[in-house]
């Protein structure tokens, strides 16, 4: 706050928000097109229902699908709250991770990933799939990026934070390919997705491996209780429809925002302050 002041950091905040908000917009459009086959550039913004061209003033983040009840304008078909969450989940990652790690060029790289992690998770969910641009690019992006921003890696100069992306990688991918190969030996079906995995790998590739082990944990944690829950309602007829993709999308925030701050609280903890 020091360096903007008081009132340079609240317009600097809005603007973040504001930023995510627009982000959002734009991820709606990849998660409707991109698993279709659809160009995310032409045709411009549309009804789905009437084909209908979208006016600017009722392509506004949030507030056009209040103003407009959640219904097309032109042909009152309903338009799904999808496109609300997509935007404000986004607005307030971005918001969070800049309130979190301040004006930092980690926090632009948190930003792209976290925006990259919720068009991967809202595909997962209507397609049971997760988008090679994500998963492979991650994995071939990662180490690049943290040569270039070592303190995604938690490092300080370049090589170690490309040591620690490679590990990452190789963790990730390794590990979860590994209960995949195990869990169909045992089920005789498939236990892991392979798309589940290439996303571990690339999660760890731009995180590091100590991300990986905490992705693991926070993920089958995050897993078993949504697994519960649905128990609980009685729609265990759900629970093989449930990707796991947003639970390691949601491991992975959780990382970006507070992993190694908890990690070395509880190790603190377990070793008795030493």
């Amino acid at each position: 706050m020091t360096v903007f002041g008081p009132y340079g950091y609240l317009a600097f905040s809005a603007f973040v928000l504001l930023g995510g908000l627009c982000i959002g917009s734009f991820l709606n459009v990849c998660i409707w097109r991109i698993p279709r086959g659809e160009s995310i550039a032409w045709p411009g913004s549309h009804c789905p229902k009437c084909g209908h061209a979208i006016a600017w003033y009722d392509n506004i983040p949030l507030v056009s699908w209040v103003v407009l009840g959640g219904k097309c304008r032109h042909c009152r078909a309903p338009i799904s709250a999808r496109y609300f969450t997509v935007e404000l989940l986004t607005g307030t990652l971005f918001t969070w991770l800049w309130l979190r790690h301040g004006a930092t060029a980690a926090t632009a790289v948190y930003c792209f990933y976290a925006g990259a992690l919720v068009f991967a998770s809202f595909v997962d969910f209507d397609h049971l799939i997760l988008p090679d641009r994500v998963t492979i690019g991650g994995m071939i992006s990662g180490p690049v990026v943290s040569v270039l921003v070592p303190e995604m890696q938690g490092e300080a100069e370049w090589p170690g934070a490309l040591v620690s992306s490679l590990l990452g990688l190789g963790a990730g991918f390794g590990l979860l390919w590994l209960v995949g190969l195990v869990g169909r030996a045992i089920l005789k079906r498939d236990a892991m997705g392979f798309g589940d995995v290439k996303l571990l790998g690339a999660i760890g590739a731009c995180l590091g491996w100590r991300a990986v082990l905490f992705c693991v944990l926070v993920s089958s944690l995050s897993g078993t209780l949504a697994g519960l829950g649905m128990v609980a309602a009685g729609r265990k007829d759900l629970q093989g429809r449930i990707p796991y993709g947003p639970h390691l999308a949601l491991a992975a925030v959780l990382w970006m925002l507070y992993g190694p701050a908890w990690v070395g609280a509880y190790w603190r903890w377990a070793t008795g302050g030493f």
